[in-house]
């Protein structure tokens, strides 16, 4: 098993990378298609990691918080309701002063929102 902790890891720092850059929020396939965009495919693998091993993943969350694309801030905020709910909420009201941008994919409906609307719709939903 050696080598393992350190491929998890990578692949945890590989995941908050390319949300880091993420330009696109989407949660499931795009398009007709059905295609997984990198960032979903990253937000996925990140889901995954933070319900095995939420205190190795928070960090990173909060550093894509900090830094991240605005996609990749919604994606940072969405993932850390499932370990920090009030921490989840305390990010989306933070975000809600954000004017910036990002593309959203709901299936095949391709749109616009930024992070002060979102934030609102997600903390209205809560």
């Amino acid at each position: 098993m050696f080598g393992i902790g350190k491929k998890r890891d990578r692949e945890i720092e590989d995941a908050v990378a390319e949300l880091a850059r993420a330009d696109t929020l989407a949660f499931g396939g795009v398009g007709f298609a059905n295609t997984l965009l990198p960032a979903t495919e990253a937000y996925q693998r990140l889901k995954a990691a933070s319900a095995e091993r939420p205190d190795e993943v928070r960090p990173h969350l909060d550093r894509l918080l900090d830094s991240g694309s605005p996609a990749g801030r919604a994606y940072a905020a969405t993932l850390l309701e499932r370990i920090d709910p009030a921490a989840a909420r305390t990010a989306w009201t933070a975000l809600g002063d954000d004017p910036a941008e990002f593309t959203t994919f709901t299936g095949c409906v391709m749109g616009r929102s930024s992070l002060r609307a979102y934030a609102s719709e997600r903390l209205a939903e809560a």
